[in-house]
């Protein structure tokens, strides 16, 4: 089996087509990618920026440059030497635009006997044998029906178009009356949140979930896939939202089976020490939870009792008593299942009518999605984890414990169809009421805040880092690692940035003071997330942190809400915005502070970068991340790429230019570079993995590996406020273990004979090293002995 290297993902969009990823293949060799990784190709809706909207499962997207664009770039990547991955979305269809999509419209025409009804996941029963459509806005005195227009044979409702069923629009009825005998009932949106009757991806109601379980539907909407496989134009497949699927492990061993794939991963989150199914026909995750790994080791064990405590008062300002993390993942999680997917839980309800009452079923459903541990179980496997959230729900609902014991032997058997909407349900409330909403209420050290990631763990050492490398090298060598992607809260270099506050807390605590004294909002732990996030990106533009802090606060839903705006303190966050720019006191204390902390955060994310490039697993590059990637959530990290700079700054480094820290993210092109190439083209020096140990005074501020004997090693920094406070490298050496070999850094060219190396001379230049054994490639021109 061929397995990438490493992998370069690209945002294919209409402003940025296949036949624009053509032209940047021979970029991408230089930078030392081995395959190129694309967002999904199948048409989505126009104006998709992100193609996860899937309309037609026939056709590579007109608008992203079509078949014979995908087909340029293949023949352009194979003469370059390169594979191609791409990403692919079984679970669901875009359905905002009916007409568009050739399933959905004719599910609408005819409803239950439409050849696409198997494919959808309707329950009929309910709906009175009609699908329910949430589209109609609140009414504003006449009833919103009444908007409704026959036009052309279609039902028009602004500029919404709904098919006819045939037969019933041929005695000049009214709109209405047409509409009353329709397979589909067009209903308020707000009805979604508890009424709807399909399901969806997550709570996005212009995404209809795709029963890909029922074989003719998978091989109906993965026919192009496989034609991509069987004609040599892509080689590896990147899996979204398993977890949604009715049975994951059995989609994926058809993908396999069909496609014949080379590389197929998914995208997976693992909960603390969850693995991935041994049985699955995966090479592993998209590798968020590496992306843990990473952060983790880097941040100061120190700073979470003073952070800690911050939280504590910003929490107690706004009126929590309880501040944990773990009250915060109920709270977001309730809130979901309560809220805007109650449709989901009432459905799986109806399913057990013979448990009794209704409402107290749904609310022991709830209670239980809210507490469970994990995304979802795979029964039987992962059954434990529903007899956890059993035990947690009963214990704080102990009045609901007949009901949860009742409701735990059916969703304990795989076969049970309640089970099996369960597990496909506890996902979307995970994702839904803690990524979507509980990170945006926790505001300790938000770095930590991110997909894939538990933000109660506060920091790892180099042992338990270790354990976790070796941990992926034996069970998924081939999995992916990252540590930016088009999902990512923050990009790596705010993140990196925002970790340094645990090495300051006190100086954050005296700076967040002053900043809530000169621009007050009124919610004390979201101001703490949100100077946060403008003190990690710093300097962005005003559009783009007004962009994001609305998100962030309607995410958080506490102040104000998608749903149902606070316009008074929208305002207010408005102003806090602007002032960044236009109160010089504030912009000042902004400008201090980002100057004390940026240093350190550049060395964060060059040692983040180095230690993901050249650990276990398959390393991708987020697009445009070779430079600082200071994006926020989406849509900043989908901003469009200056590759023409890219490239001017690469030539200069292989001209021989070696690039200071502070000269632009240059230096961290050199490092990403080098170790793309070095593992593309000397793959043997990553093979197996050796923990090194440091000495010395400062030995707790360094994490360094090597692979098997005379392999590649890694250093680098960590920690490197508290490194610069206590005096810097001074006696500390890191061991090779290796005698009698000569080593050369490879981003600085010099050369090392000893075995032990001191750090003060090994990391002079940069805080990260990556050391090849004589032999090895290398820019070698300075010898130290």
């Amino acid at each position: 089996m061929t397995t990438p290297q490493s992998t370069y993902r690209l945002q294919i969009t209409s402003g940025f087509t296949l036949d624009d990823a053509a032209s940047q293949v021979d970029y991408l060799a230089r930078l030392g990618v081995d395959w190129v990784y694309l967002s999904p190709l199948l048409k989505a809706e126009d104006g998709s920026d992100h193609g996860y909207d899937v309309v037609d499962f026939s056709v590579v997207d007109p608008a992203r440059g079509g078949p014979g664009a995908l087909a340029r770039l293949a023949d352009t990547a194979r003469r370059a030497g390169r594979g191609v991955l791409v990403d692919i979305v079984p679970n669901h269809t875009g359905v905002a635009t009916p007409a568009h999509n050739p399933w959905w419209w004719d599910l609408l025409t005819h409803g239950r006997d439409s050849h696409y009804a198997e494919a959808f996941d309707v329950d009929w029963d309910f709906g009175g044998g009609r699908v329910r459509v949430p589209v109609l806005g609140d009414a504003t005195g006449d009833d919103e029906l009444d908007r409704l227009e026959l036009v052309d044979g279609e039902l028009r409702y602004y500029d919404h178009r709904f098919p006819v069923a045939p037969g019933t629009a041929d005695d000049g009825a009214p709109a209405t009356v047409v509409h009353d005998r329709q397979h589909y009932e067009l209903v308020n949106w707000r009805r979604a949140d508890a009424e709807l009757n399909y399901r969806r991806f997550f709570a996005v109601n212009t995404l209809a979930g795709v029963r890909v379980e029922v074989p003719w539907v998978f091989d109906e909407s993965h026919a192009e896939i496989i034609r991509w496989v069987h004609d040599g134009l892509v080689q590896g497949l990147r899996v979204d939202h398993p977890d949604g699927l009715a049975d994951p492990g059995g989609y994926l061993d058809a993908l396999r089976a069909e496609t014949g794939a080379e590389y197929i991963v998914v995208e997976k989150i693992l909960e603390g020490r969850e693995a991935l199914p041994d049985g699955w026909q995966t090479e592993g995750t998209s590798g968020y939870d590496a992306l843990a790994d990473f952060d983790r080791v880097l941040v100061d064990p120190a700073g979470q009792h003073p952070l800690d405590e911050l939280e504590t008062a910003l929490q107690a300002e706004a009126g929590n008593a309880n501040t944990s993390w773990e009250e915060r993942v109920h709270a977001g999680k309730r809130s979901i299942a309560d809220g805007i997917l109650r449709s989901e839980v009432l459905r799986i309800a109806r399913l057990v009518p013979r448990l009794g009452d209704p409402d107290t079923t749904a609310d022991a459903l709830a209670e239980l999605l809210a507490a469970f541990p994990v995304y979802r179980s795979y029964l039987p496997l992962g059954s434990e984890h529903l007899r956890t959230a059993a035990r947690r729900a009963a214990e704080r609902r102990p009045n609901l414990t007949d009901r949860i014991d009742a409701l735990l032997v059916v969703l304990a058997d795989p076969a049970h169809p309640a089970a099996v909407r369960f597990q496909q349900t506890s996902g979307m409330v995970m994702a839904k009421g803690v990524e979507d909403t509980a990170y945006y209420r926790y505001s300790r050290l938000t770095s930590l805040n991110e997909v894939g990631a538990d933000p109660a763990e506060f920091a790892i050492g180099t042992d338990e880092f270790h354990r976790r490398q070796q941990a992926r090298l034996e069970s998924f060598p081939a999995s992916m690692t990252t540590l930016s992607t088009h999902d990512t809260k923050r990009g790596e270099d705010v993140r990196a940035r925002i970790a340094v506050l645990a090495e300051v807390p006190a100086e954050w605590r005296a700076t967040l003071a002053r900043l809530r004294e000169l621009a007050p909002l009124g919610d004390a732990p979201f101001e703490n997330l949100l100077w946060q996030a403008i003190v990690g990106a710093w300097p962005a533009s005003r559009e783009r942190l007004a962009g994001y802090a609305l998100k962030a606060a309607r995410e958080a839903g506490l102040s104000t809400t998608w749903t149902a705006p606070n316009q008074a303190f929208e305002t207010a966050l408005g102003r806090l915005v602007d002032s960044a720019f236009d109160d010089t006191q504030v912009a000042q204390t902004i400008d201090a502070f980002v100057a004390r902390v940026r240093p350190f955060g550049w060395s964060n994310s060059l040692s983040a970068k180095l230690l993901q490039l050249t650990a276990p697993g398959v390393p991708d590059v987020y697009q445009g991340s070779e430079l600082w990637e200071t994006s926020l959530v989406d849509p900043d990290n989908r901003r469009p790429i200056d590759y023409a700079a890219r490239r001017e700054l690469l030539t200069a480094i292989d001209d021989g230019w070696l690039p200071q820290v502070d000269e632009g993210g240059a230096a961290k092109l050199l490092v990403t570079s080098r170790a793309l190439r070095l593992r593309r083209d000397r793959a043997d020096l990553f093979t197996g993995y050796r923990p090194l140990q440091a000495d010395g005074a400062a030995a707790d501020h360094v994490v360094a590996f090597g692979h098997a004997d005379s392999g590649a090693i890694t250093v680098a920094t960590r920690r490197p406020a508290g490194l610069a406070a206590g005096g810097g490298w001074r006696d500390t050496a890191v061991d090779t273990g290796l005698d009698a070999t000569g080593l050369t850094d490879v981003l600085t060219g010099i050369r090392y004979d000893q075995r032990a190396l001191p750090l003060r001379m090994l990391l002079g230049h940069y805080p990260v090293a990556l050391l090849v054994p004589d032999g090895g490639e290398t820019r070698g021109e300075t010898h130290v002995r």
